[in-house]
């Protein structure tokens, strides 16, 4: 067990995207999904990684090829979502979604089942959240408090009652965006004095860092007593969509390759960046991260 990665990514999509190619259609398929953008940042960085999902339908057949990390596969009756983005204007236009269908009981016990096992077998076990209600909160409160119970680090990167329900887990570091937080009711605006009150109450849960990116404002982090402001470099931004979960896969890359929270940070903070200079989510080498964030700012601000 040696700076192994496992990903809950309970069901992953099928992405159609439609470029322009001197003026005709040229056509993508990728698999989707927080989870599986995660994997392929957490893969770039240098750490083993595998991919925790449940597979099935059409969609299910075709994301087996195009994951591009380590698979650990349920078969499942239910379909795996899909979406159509046209991309041709320079901005994703959706054309058509289709919802992943809900897993049964029997499904459900068997993919906690699943990512139990390969998450033991990690060094770190990262929760993400599908974009349909694929399985219900509970499974996250009970996969964070079984893996935290065993000695794993968990990274949770969750929202709404997904994120409630994991923090009654205790995971080990908590990422969310500030839009979330506002969202979700537990901070009352967007403004930092509000955004840090919040991420004070969400460590009660245990975690040893609580980390809120804010689009282009710098990011908050909370580890231990200190908080931070984290300044990554500005770069040319091509989509922003993804930089979120570039930096979760940073955190728990730097967590398996047993560098402290701080330097994970500086490794979140800077594939974050990188991602949004590409049109590929989830996407960028970990070479220029390595380098970027030798030039990520951290600023304690509170707390010695």
């Amino acid at each position: 067990m040696t700076e192994l990665v496992a990903v809950f990514a309970p069901s992953p999509q099928l992405t159609v995207t439609v470029e322009d190619l001197d003026g005709a259609p040229d056509i993508h398929l990728h698999a989707g999904g927080q989870g599986v953008w995660q994997s392929r940042m957490i893969s770039s960085l240098g750490a083993e990684v595998v991919l925790i999902a449940a597979l099935g339908g059409e969609t299910g057949e075709v994301l087996r090829n195009l994951v591009g990390v380590e698979l650990k596969v349920l078969d499942v009756t239910a379909r795996n979502g899909a979406y159509v983005h046209d991309r041709r204007a320079g901005e994703r236009e959706t054309l058509v979604e289709m919802p992943a269908d809900h897993l049964s009981r029997h499904e459900l016990d068997d993919l906690y089942e699943l990512a139990l096992v390969e998450c033991l077998r990690a060094e770190v076990a990262v929760l993400s959240g599908p974009n349909d209600d694929v399985v219900p909160d509970e499974v996250y409160r009970r996969l964070t408090a079984d893996l935290r119970g065993q000695g794993r680090d968990v990274v949770v990167d969750l929202s709404g009652g997904r994120l409630a329900a994991a923090l009654e887990g205790g995971p080990t570091v908590v990422k969310v965006s500030h839009d979330e937080l506002v969202e979700d009711g537990r901070s009352k605006s967007d403004a930092e004095e509000d955004l840090v009150a919040a991420m004070r109450e969400i460590a009660e849960c245990g975690a040893r860092a609580v980390v809120v990116s804010r689009a282009s404002e710098p990011t908050l982090a909370l580890i231990g007593s200190k908080l931070y402001e984290v300044t990554a470099p500005g770069l040319s931004t091509v989509d922003t969509k993804g930089g979120g979960d570039s930096m979760t896969a940073g955190l728990a890359a730097g967590l398996a390759l047993g560098i402290d929270l701080e330097e994970a940070l500086r490794l979140g903070a800077a594939a974050g960046s990188l991602n949004v200079t590409r049109h590929g989510l989830g996407t960028g080498g970990g070479e220029a991260v390595q380098e970027l964030a030798a030039r990520v700012d951290l600023r304690v601000v509170e707390g010695e």
